[in-house]
């Protein structure tokens, strides 16, 4: 048989493309790559093989077919027991299954393995057919995308949202996995258990309140963590206090992102920024500013501008609107928290029946962003009017106090409620505190409890009162 000849055959076997998209151009690929690879893994398989399988997820990342089906066939005879894995028991394989021939046959194996001299570069021959993979699937996506855009029936806004999720699984879909081995999970689990323990290892991202994060550990990526609260007790307030302990953390700062349902662009930053300078609002207002608090103030805003603090303050917006422009914050700037104001302001996508539904909806769309993202999420909910009606020294929030919905207790792996005494506040002198409390009702992966918090209207500010509440003890129900 003609070696040239049946290369030529085996190598026009390649994948389909979409029409549609220049289709006078072959898909970007390097069949000489591709052959590198299958010749690196019959020539060491007890090494290589192990290497490619870790790089690559499926066969799909080989651009010629026959390339695909030699691939195929040495991954079965790797994972069969006491199988070898040379090229006579492939070409035995690909006999067996009656694809021999359509792959060129043994003498187009015996050229593939003759095609390298070491497999020393393997690992950098798997990173060009990634990336090739990569742009034949952004191409898809793509083409995909124009066919759809033609629909004239198609809505708008959901078509955008679907694309940028077509186009964000092609950036992480080498990284996903649908089926994992329990003992490899607990292997590394272990390891990450030991470092933990060790202070080597951070279990989640400090919100700046020590008490708090001794409870819940911080705020954990995938985690859904809810601050709910009645109107006007502060519970913005203090999710801006951890926002801003979060992008201003000294041994690590990191980017974060704000989406604001109730407030401004401008009043977001004149709260951030009297808070930080410690200056009241009202000082501007009555015209009380003094050169010594222009010092403070211009200290304040020097330390903002290295601050990657990312607000998008678009009132009513969709879940489907704000997955999409968190995405794009995570690939442009690795955001590493999210803090929504406030969950009952959203809406879902589509038309829904009742407003518990709508909520169920976008409850878990919260949740389920978390966890694509592998991020915090803090989000901000508002309470119902009855625990306004609750009397006694010993009342507090409960679950139950969630308005419109219990799925949001259900999706959020932390609960957690602002209480205080509004009244309190009204008296307050500039520069005074009032009491409040942050009260940890459900923990998903720990412990629960009830914080003593210091709250200054002044500015706007909450301040852990003691490293733990009376109420707080070690044995304390779990989530």
């Amino acid at each position: 048989m003609d070696i040239a000849a049946d290369r030529s055959s085996s190598e026009k076997s390649v994948d389909k493309r979409p029409a549609g998209i220049l289709p006078d151009r072959a898909r970007p690929h390097s069949i000489q790559v591709e052959r590198a690879v299958l010749a690196a893994m019959l020539r060491e398989p007890d090494s290589c093989i192990n290497l490619v399988i870790e790089k690559f997820r499926s066969e799909e990342v080989f651009y010629v077919t026959a390339h695909r089906e030699i691939f195929k066939c040495i991954i079965e005879l790797h994972n069969k027991d006491n199988s070898a894995t040379d090229m006579i028991s492939v070409a035995q394989r690909l006999r067996e299954k009656n694809k021999l021939e359509a792959v060129g046959g043994e003498v187009y194996l015996a050229d593939i393995f003759e095609s390298i001299a070491t497999t020393v570069n393997l690992e950098s021959w798997c990173q060009i057919l990634s990336k090739y993979a990569t742009l034949r699937k952004m191409i898809d996506v793509c083409s995909g995308s124009l066919s759809k855009c033609y629909d004239s029936d198609a809505d708008a806004i959901k078509l955008v949202e679907e694309i940028e999720t077509d186009i964000y699984n092609v950036r992480g879909g080498e990284q996903s996995q649908s089926i994992l081995n329990i003992a490899e999970l607990v292997k590394d689990e272990f390891k990450v258990l030991c470092e933990i323990s060790q202070g080597k290892h951070e279990v989640g991202i400090p919100t700046g309140f020590a008490p708090i994060d001794e409870c819940t550990g911080g705020l954990k990526p995938g985690e859904m963590f809810v601050l709910a609260a009645r109107p006007s007790i502060g519970k913005t307030s203090l999710a801006l206090n951890v926002l801003r302990n979060v992008a201003f953390n000294a041994e690590r700062p990191r980017p974060v992102a704000f989406f604001s349902l109730e407030m401004t662009g401008p009043q977001i930053a004149r709260r951030l920024l009297c808070t930080e300078s410690q200056i009241p609002e009202s000082v501007f207002w009555n015209h009380s500013f003094q050169d010594s608090d222009l010092v403070r103030l211009t200290s304040a805003v020097t330390r903002f501008k290295n601050a990657k603090i990312f607000i998008d303050p678009t009132g009513g917006i969709t879940i489907a609107e704000m997955r999409a422009k968190a995405r794009r914050l995570k690939m442009q700037h690795n955001i590493e928290l999210i803090v929504i104001d406030y969950l009952q302001l959203m809406h879902a996508d589509g038309r829904i029946e009742s407003r518990q539904q709508e909520v169920a909806e976008i409850s878990g769309g919260i949740k389920k962003l978390a966890k694509d993202l592998e991020i915090p999420v803090l989000v901000l909910a508002q309470l119902n009017r009855e625990v306004d009606k609750a009397t006694g020294a010993g009342s507090r929030p409960k679950l139950a106090h969630l308005r419109e919905s219990g799925t949001i207790e259900q999706d959020a792996d932390i609960v957690s409620f602002l209480h205080r005494d509004r009244e309190e506040s009204k008296s307050a002198t500039i520069g005074s505190s009032v009491e409040a409390e942050w009260i940890i009702e459900k923990n998903r992966n720990g412990r629960t409890g009830n914080f003593k918090l210091l709250f200054y209207p002044s500015r706007m500010e909450f301040l852990p009162a003691s490293p733990c509440s009376e109420e707080f003890a070690p044995g304390q129900k779990s989530g």
